[in-house]
């Protein structure tokens, strides 16, 4: 694979405001009429969110994520698709590139909404 190039140089401030929290996947569902998306509920410690992810289709069985930490950017304003609202978006690394893509995840468990950063 060849390395796409990196993106501008952001400032440390704007960086700073992007919140990545780690939460426990603990539901994987269909999303009626979807093709791509499943419905992920998320428990990021003291709050629980839907998030919508594109990712039914590059797994065989989307519910093995059930259970597994997973890096989520929460502080997205809410995406209306397929006639629901997505309160984040899973963070993972691959599809940008083309490849089949992968959960980022913490070395070992953490706390459920342990800030990344």
């Amino acid at each position: 694979m060849k390395s796409a190039p990196i993106k501008p140089i952001v400032s440390y401030e704007l960086f700073e405001k992007i919140d990545i929290r780690v939460g426990t996947i603990k539901r994987v569902e269909d999303v009626q009429g979807a093709d791509k998306l499943v419905r992920l509920i998320v428990d990021l410690g003291d709050i629980q969110r839907t998030i919508l992810s594109g990712i039914k289709q590059e797994r065989g069985d989307p519910t093995e994520l059930e259970g597994k930490q997973a890096l989520f950017v929460v502080n997205l304003e809410p995406r209306k698709m397929m006639g629901e609202f997505s309160e984040g978006m899973l963070f993972d690394i691959g599809y940008a590139d083309g490849i089949t893509p992968v959960l980022a995840v913490p070395e070992k468990p953490v706390p459920s909404g342990a800030r990344a950063g």
